[in-house]
């Protein structure tokens, strides 16, 4: 049933909840975990699930994203596998950018004409999770389905911004609504197991992960030429005509990864020993591209909870429930505290090293330092003695070398922040 789907994988609008983070790149593109692309993670669930014919959708910021999927992945020559972008393009039937998720879809749809395929699977490029797309395949196979949607119970807090559903004793959905106002929250609890009653997740959130029969999907379609959103329409009139739509219950770790808290959050979760989200998995592997970097090399540095990612050169005195990704250079007696620091896309070459001054400081983070409450991201260069505490006690929004999101403070890609400045 595998080589008979088709996954699309949706790369999202601009991002700009995300924001500064896909200021220069896609969401699909952000780093995570030191080392991987959120695109990743649904690619390499699909691979992991025997699924290897997938599109990802993308219209804004999308160079970086072509180039690590280019980079990355590429299948035997005599397989019938592929990880094709596809772009936001005019055609005679449409010179509108992707409207939203079912739009995207809709105008994406004819460039898998060539392909026989039975099943499309509607994934997201933007959640932390892992899961056997088979076995959804499966459960939308046995129960006759025409759209099968993968659902997670959420509290009250959470529930208005999801889809959600109400399911009869078959798992069948029969009502569904977007992103539901507090106040109409109570018509919406479903029965879920005492444990995650317990937790107060009683309204069943739609995952914006769906699997469509071929037809069924085109029908839907051809009948609603206007809907351009899967949750807001596509779903509530597939019910509404009377087409099988079905729940998928998931109880592993999922998140929705869509502000910069949540990306915050996730990325210092994965710090714990025994993380939710298993990185470590001899079955279930999480793919990116192949660098070839040498290990990390660290001197004199105290570490508790660090992930940290390959050809780094580290002379911090302390780091603590940190993630330090790819090539990060940090300077003596430099302390770093719950941050993301993204690391490079380069080394710092033999001239640089030698030429660097005060005013255009190494690529990473210098010395004697401070750092806590941040995400630096890729190819800062951060002169010694600088400060930069995050929380609660700054004020969002953006400055001259930094953003404020959440009193979690952002420095941009590229961003050179000199010595001594205080954050």
């Amino acid at each position: 049933m595998n080589d008979k789907t088709i996954a699309i994988i949706l790369g999202g609008g601009r991002g700009t909840r995300l924001d500064p983070l896909t200021r220069h790149r896609s969401k699909p593109a952000v780093p995570i975990a030191g080392k991987y692309r959120l695109v990743d993670i649904p690619i390499s669930n699909c691979l992991n699930s025997g699924i290897r014919k997938i599109f990802v959708l993308t219209q804004f910021n999308s160079a970086s994203l072509n180039r690590h999927i280019k980079n990355t992945y590429n299948f035997d020559l005599f397989s019938y596998g592929f990880v094709d972008i596809l772009a936001a393009e005019q055609t005679p039937k449409s010179s509108n950018w992707f409207q939203g998720t079912a739009d995207a879809v809709r105008q994406s749809i004819h460039h898998m004409a060539n392909y026989e395929y039975d099943y499309v699977l509607v994934l997201s490029g933007d959640q932390l999770y892992q899961m056997d797309y088979e076995k959804l395949l499966e459960k939308h196979k046995a129960a006759d389905a025409n759209l099968t949607v993968a659902t997670i119970p959420v509290n009250a807090e959470d529930a208005s911004d999801f889809g959600i559903m109400k399911t009869n004793n078959k798992a069948e959905i029969e009502s569904f609504v977007e992103k539901p106002p507090a106040e109409e929250l109570s018509k919406w609890e479903s029965e879920t197991s005492d444990e995650m009653k317990a937790q107060g997740r009683v309204y069943l959130a739609s995952m914006g992960i769906y699997v469509f029969n071929k037809n069924d999907l085109i029908n839907l379609f051809d009948n609603n030429p206007g809907a351009t959103d899967f949750g807001k329409e596509i779903i509530p009139k597939a019910i509404e005509g009377g087409a099988k739509v079905i729940s998928y219950p998931f109880s592993g770790y999922w998140t929705d990864i869509g502000t910069i808290k949540s990306f915050f959050e996730a990325n210092l979760d994965l710090t714990e020993t025994v993380p939710a989200f298993n990185l470590y998995d001899n079955e279930r592997l999480i793919y990116t591209r192949a660098r070839l970097l040498p290990a990390s090399k660290l001197t004199g540095t105290s570490l508790q909870h660090v992930l940290i990612a390959e050809g780094c050169i580290i002379e911090a005195s302390r780091i603590e429930r940190s993630v330090i990704g790819i090539r990060s250079r940090i300077g003596k007696g430099t302390t770093i505290e719950s941050s993301i620091v993204m690391g490079n896309d380069h080394f710092a070459t033999d001239a640089e090293l030698n030429n660097h001054t005060n005013d255009t400081p190494l690529m990473g983070i210098g010395q004697r330092c401070f750092i806590s409450q941040a995400i630096i991201d890729r190819n800062v260069r951060i002169g010694n003695d600088v400060r930069i505490v995050g929380g609660s006690h700054l004020e969002d929004g953006k400055y001259e070398h930094h953003s404020v999101v959440d009193g979690i403070v952002v420095v941009q890609k590229g961003t050179i922040v000199p010595d001594g400045y205080s954050i």
